[in-house]
């Protein structure tokens, strides 16, 4: 034996015990004995399989999956995916097919695999009943308020009668701010009422006057025939009217004549009405809207018709599905004065509203920009429509083009997100369509399933009349859906959109010449099924609670690729995510996916803080940013 072995003999070219081996130099023996020493305990693991040798069981057991995979095909058996191993293939067969998950969501029924996943969705369904307060302490809250709201009233009545004690300057003038605030209301509802009161005697004085009665008239019996009744001055002006008694001349009245008989109103001259067209038609729903109870909003239906005679099928469908004629009164405004079009809306008689838009003329356009002359069309139409109807006193209104049709639900869906658009001061809109509502990349079971989305979507949205004043003083002469979208116009603000549309787009004629129709929009799957939106708690898409349940859930799903997904290479059926940092690797996910993908003022479509969701292939994905995603990039349009 070498002394390298024994470390007692030195003798050169005699075999080693351990590995059978003869060396001619004591470096090469050296270096040899080196790997006994370091290396074989190291890699103590031995394949049974081949003489390879591993660290640890770990490797040794991703080393043996070689050899169970090399020739044999990994396919399974109940959906035919192909796996890249065994243990992939067992995996996938236990968690997607066997149902064998440990952690369950109670409330929809999915799966995850780590717990903070199901304690997140668990989160994002109880969320809104987290943010209520008990019954009981809200009875006590609202007791503790009523009896201190009692007890000041009842102290400033006391200070008030008390000519010894006097208040401070602050007090006083709080107590003249108050009451200055008083007065204040109190003119306005002076002014409301004296315009009511104008109306109604309007009214009254358009009506023919009623026939005398023979009993109201003590006249005596005569066969000489009543003397002829003198009416002069009737006055017009409502403010200075007043009713005027007319009696006959002392010269006309004989013996048993009672003086005090009043004769018959002769018919009072209609007073002539200067308002424009528009406004007489819409006056009928003024006094109906200022008696309006908040609980039953009035929302008036305002479909924009040009020339278009298929208006019917829009019209019909906005008829067919309104739950009342009172609530919902359907205003159809016309341009173009197309008088086909305008018989077809008059068909309807009482069950719409047609008011026209009296500006016809030709609209100067610079020489670059006359093909889109129809646009500034478009834009003076919207302009002059939202004026006119916001002026009858409306406090919100649903903008539909003639172009649509309309979902069973419509106007359940708008009148449930009514209160939430009203309370969150970061929402401007609510809008039924949706960019990529195509079949195949929404989910088609999520009917009641609504987004936060900062893209304007438009194709039939609502809006209030608050925005209106804020736009109305810049309304733009053209291009008013781009430029509303602008961040001027935006001001980080969001609509609500459905995973479903409830609208849909009939139209391939029109001033955009088709564009997008034949490749996009009439794919668009419209709802069917009936969801009732003003029972279920839609407070989750208020903004304090949906962005951070929103991003937890985008930020937490597993992170594939575009090629992964594309070769079915993902595994699990969970929500998945895909990351784009720029704006050509943003559009190359969308070209390939199938989806919307443009950009208006640096934002996609249907994004919310830049993230997209959207289905594919029956698996939810989100197209997200980084995380700690800073805004959108006005150059990406």
């Amino acid at each position: 034996m070498s002394r390298f072995h024994n470390q007692s003999e030195e003798a050169k070219g005699k075999e080693v015990p351990k590995a059978d081996l003869s060396f001619d130099k004591k470096s090469q023996l050296n270096e040899h004995l080196n790997t006994h020493d370091s290396n074989q305990q190291a890699k103590m693991f031995l394949c049974p399989e081949c003489p390879t040798r591993l660290k640890d069981t770990s490797g040794l057991r991703k080393h043996m999956l070689i050899h169970e995979t090399s020739g044999k095909p990994n396919i399974c058996t109940i959906c035919g995916k192909n796996a890249p191993n065994a243990r992939a293939l067992k995996s996938h067969t236990l968690f997607v097919h066997l149902k064998q998950r440990s952690f369950e969501c109670t409330f929809c029924g999915k799966a995850f695999k780590l717990a903070k996943l199901l304690e997140v969705s668990v989160r994002l369904h109880a969320s809104v009943n987290e943010m209520r307060p008990r019954k009981t302490f809200m009875l006590v809250g609202v007791l503790v308020i009523w009896v201190l709201m009692t007890y000041l009233a009842f102290m400033r009545t006391v200070r008030v009668s008390d000519g010894g004690r006097r208040a401070g300057p602050a007090i006083n003038s709080q107590f003249v701010m108050e009451n200055v605030q008083y007065l204040e209301q109190n003119l306005k509802s002076f002014s409301e009422n004296r315009q009511n009161l104008y109306r109604d005697i309007i009214k009254i004085l358009r009506k023919d006057p009623p026939t005398a009665s023979s009993q109201a008239l003590r006249l005596p019996v005569s066969s000489e025939p009543l003397p002829p009744v003198r009416q002069e001055n009737v006055v017009q002006n409502v403010d200075d009217y007043e009713e005027k008694k007319i009696v006959p001349k002392d010269s006309e009245v004989e013996g048993n004549e009672v003086l005090d008989a009043a004769a018959p109103l002769a018919p009072i001259p209609e007073a002539e009405d200067i308002r424009p067209e528009a406004e007489r038609v819409l006056s009928k729903f003024q006094q109906r809207y200022l008696n309006n109870d908040p609980a039953f909003p009035i929302i008036p239906v305002v479909v924009f018709a040009c020339n278009r005679i298929s208006v019917n099928k829009c019209l019909d469908d906005l008829i067919r599905y309104r739950p009342s004629a009172d609530q919902f009164p359907i205003i159809v405004s016309q341009d173009c004065d197309d008088e086909p079009t305008r018989n077809t809306i008059l068909s309807y008689r009482d069950e719409v509203t047609l008011i026209r838009q009296p500006d016809q003329s030709d609209i100067p356009v610079p020489p670059k920009e006359k093909k889109y002359k129809g646009y500034y069309k478009i834009a003076r139409h919207y302009g002059w429509a939202l004026r006119t109807v916001f002026g009858q006193g409306f406090d919100s209104v649903i903008l539909v083009e003639d172009d649509l049709s309309v979902a069973p639900d419509f106007y359940e869906y708008f009148l449930g997100t009514y209160p939430i658009l009203k309370r969150d001061k970061s929402l401007w809109c609510v809008s039924a369509w949706n960019d990529n509502g195509k079949d195949g990349l929404i989910d088609s079971n999520a009917h009641d399933l609504l987004y936060r989305s900062d893209f304007f979507p438009g194709l039939g949205w609502m809006m209030t009349k608050d925005l209106w004043d804020e736009l109305a003083p810049k309304w733009p002469k053209a291009f008013w859906d781009d430029w509303i979208r602008q961040p001027e116009q935006r001001k980080e603000r969001a609509c609500i959109r459905p995973e479903l549309p409830r609208t849909r787009t009939f139209g391939k004629v029109g001033v955009s010449n088709g564009l997008f129709f034949d490749k996009h929009l009439k794919y668009i799957k419209l709802s069917e099924e009936f969801v009732s939106f003003t029972k279920s708690n839609l407070t989750y898409l208020l903004k304090s609670v949906y962005d951070d349940a929103f991003l937890n859930v985008v930020y937490q799903s597993p992170i594939v690729t575009l090629d992964e997904l594309k070769r079915g290479l993902v595994m699990t059926r969970e929500p998945i995510r895909i990351v784009y940092h720029t704006k050509e690797q943003y559009k190359r996910a969308t070209k390939t996916l199938g989806l919307m993908d443009d950009f208006k003022s640096g934002v996609p479509r249907t994004a919310y803080r830049g993230i997209v969701s959207f289905f594919y292939s029956g698996q939810r994905i989100y197209l997200a940013p980084n995380a700690n995603w800073k805004g959108y990039d006005l150059t990406w349009s």
